[in-house]
């Protein structure tokens, strides 16, 4: 077969492929042909093929002859009409055009001399071509042709022969579409793609961006020309004027206004503006004015000259026609003026002041979806913060300056209090729910700043005068809750500013609105009013220290935010307001009737379940008011009332327990382990605040609490109920904030504590929180040595359970992340919290938990590798310190002879692990950590050179334990003679580093350099791993 014969060929197959993938009806043809593509385009053939595509029409469908290469045809079909047809034909030339373009960017550097010029010429055919369209396949093609120029590095100055060639692109209708398309696509594929395609290095970019830009005057003129063709309405003359500002856009990027300075009056700039008057090119045109703005300094003040036209010619027509295309695009032009300059602006200039106008007007258009307000925002923050500045640093200028905006800022607040308003609120009408919609809501967030700015600007008395002067007459029946409820928003936000400034504002309209809601029966607060009721609440969180000082009857708040806890739009500003009224209580707080409300308070939560961790914070608070109460009898009956909250769900539980009955019914089951997981939440949070309680009384109050719930949390750890994961957990929780607090009052129930856990966690061993529970509590008492053959016991159920036995492999431990870091944290708090005899009693446990600790290294879940890493650490440094002070104390001996035989027996392969924990991609998050235990380890074997435990560890012992670990590290891990280059280099590293870590243990080192990992042997150390570990991270440990 000769040459042309079998190029058709290929042209058939890539054809029907394409035709294939698109229009098949059987997925797994269209399967088959996209691999078949995926081949093809890898080949070397798609040079020639697809560039014949694109120069001479592609073959047709022909149906029933499957091309080659393991795909069958797709079901016969007709082209109905030519529009089909020619349809089908574009998709195999734009597919063409596409391959061709990704080839060149991963091996267009390869091509030959001659082949990349006669690939250029082709293309430049190919672009005039299809200059008439379609134009998605014109950009393809320019985009292709760019990408090829730019990697012919041959030639010294590629772009500007791009140039030269130019002309063979123009067109005998003058309308230069081709070039036009080329030199829009080129300077996005010279600037502006060096993120996306970095096959072209920075270098060469920076020396084409300036052979780019050289061309600047004569594309500006080729620009000019095809504007002076003239404005008009008809379609082809819109058409080519986007083109025009397109191509224009894409200079303006690339820099070229820094070769050729943009006067106020450059023809250019006149048909940016005029193009502004035509509705097809008014968004591209905005763009322009935008990318100017953004990239050169003096183009604000230019545009600032022409304020007056873009008003009275374009924004007030558009504002009468409602034309929001119109008046979005140039609020966000006056926003990038005024972002950019808003020193210019704070000149107050007759233009600035028309600017600040036209951008007021702006901002007060009701759009749909609030999008141009918002896009003001920004600007008008950046103006007062200016104003401000001005005021700080220049008191008199900036003072005038202020005085002459300070109506503009005033209308401002109108104008956004206008546009804050929920007018249409968003209904759910499934549960007559109602919230706030989702462009309103964004707009309001991004209003909280530029409100606080406002009120700084004008004032917290003007603020607040402006906010009250109308819209807050109570009298008649008829209240403007919509506006109210805008203006309670405005003054929620503010309110840090109003109240540095001190001056207060009449609370009792708040108040009277608290009291007009809460009179309105539960059926009455539905629709809008829920909003305001949010609103209310927000507002007395926010104010609640003045509330306080002023308001004798907190009660009535108190039932006020507790009504509205019942509702889910208003729950959390309620919950959050009741947390700030008892954190700032005052004496009147701790009246009878107002515990009683806070008490009622927990009851109204039993049934308007709020999430877990707001419901905490609402008991912690009241809480602490409790502890705080002044009568020591009151106190610990309120909070025995508190507890018993929690303690009757738990209660219901247990009771239940018994026929079964509940558990039979799996729904009710589930919904009574919730309650009853918030029972215990609100137990572990009376617990927590009673560190709060008067030295004199804290006693007596602990022990009765402690007596309280310790038979019902005794009597739950005891129940089956605890093989749910999430009751075990809060049942945790609780026990480890009881423990904290009780102090010494815990310590006779010890022992049943300590067994509970380590049974549970033996039957339920996915639970781990059973084992961060015995952690929290050797923590707290691991120092009394008379219950060390308790704590012995415990690390030695948790350390024989099947679950920590598994951990035999890095896989394992990926699996069980959470096992992992609660068995090790638990290990790591035994060593550092337990007497030295204990630790020497445990020696064996040590050892095992060690071995498990290393393999763990390895795991790819940072969090488990980490954390095993982090025990080790805590072991050797614990292990360093028992050797330093047996110099002092001979009576440490055994102390010393216990944690030398553990590190002899786990040390091989402690250094075998960490050094598999430096292979592969996750490596680098571990050099700090194993470089960390490696100068540990070879502080302690300097030590043990002058020790009687030299036989066992020394430098000699080290250094065989480091040719071991690389010896026996596979063959693909190390390069020829790695391991004899390493070893002698990694054993002068950890010599420097142990002197650093010894150190840093024997002195006062504070600062000092040579402090631990600070010295010069620690960074060498440090050094040498990373390059180990960066080296390497391409491997993955087997």
């Amino acid at each position: 077969m000769d040459a042309a014969a079998e190029l058709e060929q290929q042209r058939a197959k890539v054809a029907e492929a394409v035709r294939v993938l698109n229009h098949d009806v059987q997925s797994c043809n269209r399967v088959a042909a996209n691999h078949w593509l995926g081949q093809f385009q890898s080949s070397d053939a798609v040079w020639e093929v697809a560039t014949s595509l694109l120069l001479s029409p592609p073959p047709p469908p022909s149906p029933g002859h499957p091309p080659s290469g393991g795909f069958s045809p797709f079901s016969p079909f007709s082209p109905s009409s030519a529009d089909f047809a020619a349809q089908m034909d574009f998709e195999v030339e734009f597919f063409a055009a596409q391959i061709l373009r990704r080839k060149i960017q991963s091996e267009g550097h390869y091509l030959r001399v001659g082949d990349k010029d006669a690939l250029i010429n082709a293309l430049l055919l190919a672009a005039k071509k299809f200059s008439t369209g379609p134009y998605q396949l014109l950009t393809q093609i320019c985009l292709a042709l760019s990408g090829l120029v730019l990697r012919a590095v041959e030639h010294k100055k590629p772009i500007d022969q791009l140039f030269a060639s130019l002309h063979k692109l123009q067109s005998p209708d003058e309308e230069n579409v081709a070039v036009l398309e080329l030199l829009t696509v080129l300077p996005e594929e010279v600037v502006e793609d060096q993120y996306v395609d970095r096959s072209i290095d920075l270098n060469s970019r920076s020396q084409f961006t300036r052979e780019l830009l050289f061309h600047t005057p004569e594309v500006i003129d080729f620009l000019l020309q095809q504007f002076e063709r003239g404005l008009g309405d008809n379609n082809q003359i819109h058409f080519r004027n986007r083109k025009v500002l397109r191509c224009l856009l894409s200079w303006v990027r690339a820099g070229c206004f820094l070769e050729v300075p943009l006067g106020p009056h450059h023809p250019l700039l006149e048909f940016i503006f005029n193009s502004l008057q035509v509705t097809p090119s008014f968004d591209v045109a905005i763009e322009v004015l935008v990318e100017l703005v953004n990239r050169y300094e003096g183009v604000p003040q230019v545009f600032l000259y022409r304020i007056h036209y873009l008003k009275e010619v374009l924004l007030i027509p558009a504002l009468k026609a409602r034309n929001e295309k119109v008046i979005g695009g140039l609020a966000c032009l006056l926003a990038e003026i005024g972002q950019a300059a808003p020193a210019l602006i704070a000149e107050a200039s007759p233009e600035a002041l028309l600017f600040v106008d036209s951008l007021l007007s702006c901002t007060a258009y009701p759009s749909v979806d609030w999008d141009i307000a918002d896009s003001t925002v920004q600007v008008w923050c950046c103006l007062a913060n200016y104003l401000l500045g001005m005021s700080i640093s220049r008191e008199n200028s900036g003072k005038s300056a202020k005085d002459v905006f300070i109506p503009v800022f005033v209308a401002l607040l109108d104008a956004l209090i206008l546009c804050a308003q929920v007018t249409d609120p968003i209904v759910n009408y499934e549960n007559g729910k109602i919230g706030i919609p989702d462009g309103l809501f964004q707009f309001r967030a991004n209003l909280e700043e530029l409100f606080v700015d406002i009120c700084q600007l004008l004032g917290p008395s003007t603020f607040l005068q402006k906010i009250f002067s109308r819209g807050w007459d109570f009298g008649d029946l008829s209240i403007p809750w919509v506006e109210v409820e805008a203006k309670l928003f405005t003054l929620h936000t503010a309110a840090e500013i109003v109240q540095q400034d001190g001056h207060v504002f009449d609370l009792g309209i708040i108040l009277q609105l608290a009291t007009i809601l809460s009179s309105r029966k539960t059926d009455e607060l539905g629709g809008f009013t829920l909003l305001v009721y949010k609103s209310v609440a927000e507002v007395i969180g926010s104010y609640s220290k003045w509330l306080l000082s002023c308001q004798k009857n907190i009660g009535q708040l108190l039932v006020f935010l507790a009504s509205g806890m019942t509702e889910s739009i208003s729950s959390n500003a309620c919950s959050l307001a009741i947390r700030k009224l008892c954190d700032e209580a005052s004496s009147s707080i701790y009246e009878s009737s107002n515990l009683d409300i806070l008490l009622w308070i927990c009851e109204v939560l039993n049934k308007r379940h709020l999430p877990l961790e707001e419901e905490e914070e609402v008991i912690s608070a009241i809480a602490l008011v409790f502890c705080n109460v002044p009568d020591t009898e009151l106190k610990t009956s309120t909070l025995s009332r508190l507890l018993s909250t929690g303690c009757e769900v738990i209660e219901k539980l247990l009771d239940a327990q018994n026929g079964e009955s509940l558990r039979e019914n799996p729904a009710a089951y589930i919904a009574a382990l919730n309650t009853a997981v918030r029972g215990l939440h609100r137990i572990g949070a009376v617990f927590c605040n009673l560190g709060n309680l008067p030295a004199e009384e804290e006693d007596d109050c602990i022990c009765y609490l402690l007596g309280v719930i310790w038979p019902l949390l005794e009597k739950l750890l005891r129940s089956v109920h605890m093989e749910n994961s999430n009751l075990s957990i809060a049942a945790c929780r609780s026990l480890s904030q009881a423990v904290k607090s009780s102090g010494n009052h815990f310590l006779s129930l010890l022992p049943t504590v300590l067994d509970l856990v380590s049974t549970n966690f033996a039957s339920f061993q996915s639970h781990e929180c059973y084992m961060r529970t015995a952690g929290v509590i050797i923590e707290e008492f691991g120092h009394r040595e008379e219950y060390g053959s308790l704590y012995i016991n415990t690390f030695e159920r948790f350390s024989s359970s099947a679950s920590v036995m598994a951990l035999s492999s890095s896989y394992i431990s990926d699996q069980e992340p959470d096992l992992v870091e609660a068995y090790t944290n638990f290990t790591s708090t035994f060593v550092r919290s337990c007497p030295k005899d204990v630790v020497a009693a445990s020696a064996s446990l040590l050892e095992l938990s060690l071995q498990k600790a290393a393999i763990c290294c390895t795991a790819m879940h940072r969090g488990a590798a980490l954390s095993a890493m982090s025990y080790i650490s805590c072991f050797l440094d614990a292990s360093l310190t028992y050797q330093l002070d047996s110099m002092a104390s001979p009576v440490d001996g055994r102390i010393v002879g216990a944690v030398t035989q553990v590190i002899f027996h786990c040390g091989e392969a402690l250094i075998s692990n960490l050094l598999y924990a430096l292979l592969g991609v996750s490596a680098m998050s571990r050099v700090h950590k194993s470089a960390t235990i490696l100068q540990q380890l070879a502080a302690i074997c300097s030590f043990s050179e002058q020790s009687t435990f030299k036989s066992l560890l020394c430098w000699e012992v080290l250094h065989g334990w480091l040719v071991s670990t690389f010896r026996t590290l596979p063959g693909e891990y190390l390069k020829k003679g790695e391991a004899e280059t390493l070893v002698p280099l990694w054993m002068k590293a950890l010599s420097g580093a142990a002197g650093d870590y010894l150190f840093s243990k024997t002195s006062m080192a504070g600062d000092d350099e040579r402090s631990h990992m600070l010295g010069k042997g620690g960074r060498i150390l440090k050094r040498i791993i990373r390059e180990f570990a960066d080296s390497h991270r391409n491997l993955s440990p087997p």
